[in-house]
Formats: structure tokens, C-alpha cells, sequence
């Protein structure tokens, strides 16, 4: 049948004639775009890895475990070393990706006629999740340097009256970590919707946090409608695992459990995430070498007369370029992929090994003249 003659796909109105989300994916020699961890696992944490898989496949003719009881309990155990929070199993959640833990609480808190607030600048994905479950979007703003001010905050929450509020600490793609007495001023307005509101504080970034800046986790004791988001992809190194989660109040966490997909987390990636956790110590000794690579990157920025954001994660904000495509694309020419993102005239960057860093710098001052 002639295309013209077909009939046409009952598509949802608003995702009509719209793109599916990805940063370019390309084969170049420096790719520092996706804020990923540059060094892979070693042999060691590798061999053990396939090992668990190799016992999970032995079992592939059965359903996983649906709940996965020893995985949460390990997460558990990791977020009490990181943190010096302790938390009971059935207060950790977790899926494919922190992406997928979002979709869960935006399946189980939002939807239609409910209302999702963020403050932009902030993470690309959250409007897509509000879309994606039919619920509202709003959005407030940041400050100049890419800090939340609390009145404008709580007066958007009380105007809106949302179902869910979005955090990210460190807020992607500025690197902004959040004062704990920020997300408390965000809590107590929260606390206030009527009908209730959840207020989750996606911390993907947390390990790279500067020393001294405490993780929301530590609020969870005091707020039952609060979430902490986390994920292995980052400071772990295992983005392609595609395991995040999450804390919070056991009901939280069930009202979670009734919209996941039945056995959303197979066999093999619950046995490589638990044995990735095992060498959770050996994993976080890249973090310490990843922050000094940062905060040196962003001395030298500035000794060059940028203007760079104050970032606790683990890539850089900078800019402000009169045409940012084209210095995102003479990077590219000289085979270094970042990424072209955040607020108009801004670029930001991963933190990579100190070769692919001193790659990108070469590179910049030949762009951009520097």
C-alpha cells in the first residue's frame, strides 16, 4: 500500500513529530559528552563480575527474584559506608537506570491532572518523564549561579500545589550542589500541598560531592514524603550496567513496587550490581583523582577568563561563548565530543583521565583562542 494511502498511527498527540532523547553517540578519540566514569572496572572487579553472571545463567530458565531482597540489602550496606546513613532494606528501591526509578515515581505519583515542578536550568529527562506519564510540567528558575533561592521555591510549590518535586543535587548540567537547609525550606512547603507531595532529590552525582556537603539521605528519618535518588552509573564506573535506586520511607518505596514491571530487574543485572558493590572500596578510589581533575579544570577555565559554574559532580560547566555550536563543533573536529547543553552560550564538560583532559584543553585554546 502507497505510504500516502496508510492509515495513520493513533499516536498521543503530544509526542507527535518529537525526537527520542540521546546525547550523540560517536566514535571519536576524547568523548567526555555524557558525564561517564573514564576508567573502566579492572581486572579484577571484571573477573568477578562474570563469575556472578556465570552463576546467574545457570538459573536463567526461572524468574528472577522480584524484589531483589540481597541486592537492596547491599545497597543498604554501601549507603551506610557512604553516607553514615542506616537504612533498612525495604527503604531501597532500585531499576534499570535512575531514569527508570524516576519513571516509577512519576507512574506512581503523577499522571493526569497532577503537577510536576523542577527549577531550570536542571536535568533534560525530568520534563520527559512528566510527559511520558501525562502529568504537568512547570518549571521555576535558578539563580544566577545556578543556586535555588528558598522563597522563590516554596512560593512556586504553594502556587502550584504539585504531586511531585524534582531536585537534582548536584543539579545537572551545573554541577550545583543544594544546601540541606534548602531542600528542608522545599520539604516544609511541600509539606503543605494538600493531598500530599513528594519531593525526591536526585543525587546520580552525590560521590563527587566536595567534602563537607552532606547527602539528602541524611533528611530521610525526618521526611516520609522525600526521596534520594542514586545510581551506580557514575562514580561506580558501570553505566552500562544500568542499575540506579533510591531511599526512602517504606511506604514510599511500595507504592513503587505496585508500578514496576513484574521482574523489571533480570538475573544478570542484580548478580553484576551486587558484585560490583562487593569492591565498592577499590571503585570509589577513582572518585578522590576525579574531583582533583575537576577542580583543576576548573581553575584552569577560569585563569583563561571563563566563567565556570561551582560543581560538586563530576564534569564543568563553562562558557559564555557568542556561538557555542561552533566551538561544541571545533572540539569535535579535533576529536573531542562534549556537550553542547544548559543555559544559552554555556558547554559542558565530563571529567575524563588527565590525557583526554589535556586533550580537551589543547583543543579549547585552539577553538576558541584562549
Amino acid at each position: 500500500m502507497p505510504a500516502d494511502l496508510q492509515p495513520a498511527l493513533p499516536l498521543r498527540p503530544e509526542l507527535a513529530g518529537l525526537e527520542p532523547y540521546g546525547a550523540p553517540q560517536l566514535d571519536v578519540p576524547v568523548r567526555l559528552n555524557v558525564n561517564e566514569n573514564p576508567y573502566p572496572p579492572s581486572p579484577s572487579v571484571v573477573a568477578d563480575i562474570a563469575s556472578a553472571v556465570a552463576a546467574a545463567a545457570g538459573g536463567l530458565n526461572r524468574y528472577p527474584d522480584r524484589d531483589f531482597v540481597a541486592l537492596r540489602a547491599d545497597l543498604a550496606d554501601y549507603l551506610l559506608r557512604e553516607s553514615g546513613v542506616s537504612l533498612d532494606p525495604v527503604q531501597v528501591w532500585a531499576a534499570n537506570g535512575s531514569n527508570e526509578v524516576m519513571l516509577h515515581l512519576l507512574q506512581a505519583f503523577g499522571g493526569p491532572g497532577r503537577t510536576a515542578v523542577s527549577f531550570a536550568p536542571t536535568y533534560s529527562m525530568y520534563p520527559e518523564y512528566a510527559r511520558d506519564t501525562a502529568t504537568g510540567w512547570v518549571v521555576g528558575h535558578r539563580e544566577a549561579d545556578f543556586g535555588l533561592d528558598p522563597e522563590h521555591a516554596t512560593a512556586i510549590i504553594a502556587e502550584q500545589a504539585p504531586s511531585v518535586v524534582l531536585l537534582a543535587s548536584p543539579n545537572n548540567p551545573t554541577g550545583t550542589a543544594l544546601p540541606l537547609d534548602t531542600v528542608r525550606a522545599v520539604l516544609a512547603a511541600a509539606a503543605r500541598v494538600p493531598g500530599g507531595c513528594v519531593v525526591v532529590v536526585d543525587e546520580a552525582y552525590a560521590e563527587f560531592r566536595r567534602a563537607g556537603t552532606p547527602s539528602a539521605l541524611t533528611l530521610l528519618a525526618e521526611h516520609p514524603h522525600l526521596a534520594v535518588s542514586r545510581t551506580m552509573s557514575k562514580a561506580f564506573g558501570m553505566a552500562g550496567a544500568r542499575l540506579g535506586y533510591l531511599a526512602a520511607a517504606p511506604a514510599l518505596v511500595d507504592a513503587l513496587r505496585v508500578v514496576r514491571l513484574p521482574y523489571h530487574l533480570s538475573a544478570v543485572t542484580q548478580a553484576a550490581a551486587r558484585a560490583a558493590l562487593a569492591h565498592a572500596t577499590e571503585l570509589m578510589a577513582q572518585v578522590d583523582g576525579l574531583r582533583a581533575e575537576r577542580d583543576a579544570l576548573v581553575d584552569w577555565l577560569r585563569a583563561r577568563g571563563l566563567a565556570v559554574a561551582d560543581s560538586d559532580a563530576n564534569f564543568v560547566l563553562f562558557g559564555v561563548f557568542d556561538d557555542r555550536h561552533a566551538i561544541w563543533q571545533g572540539l569535535l573536529d579535533r576529536g573531542v565530543l562534549i556537550r553542547e547543553t544548559g543555559p544559552d552560550g554555556w558547554l559542558r564538560v565530563s571529567v575524563g583521565t588527565p590525557e583526554e583532559t589535556a586533550a580537551f584543553r589543547a583543543a579549547l585554546v585552539e577553538v576558541a583562542g584562549l
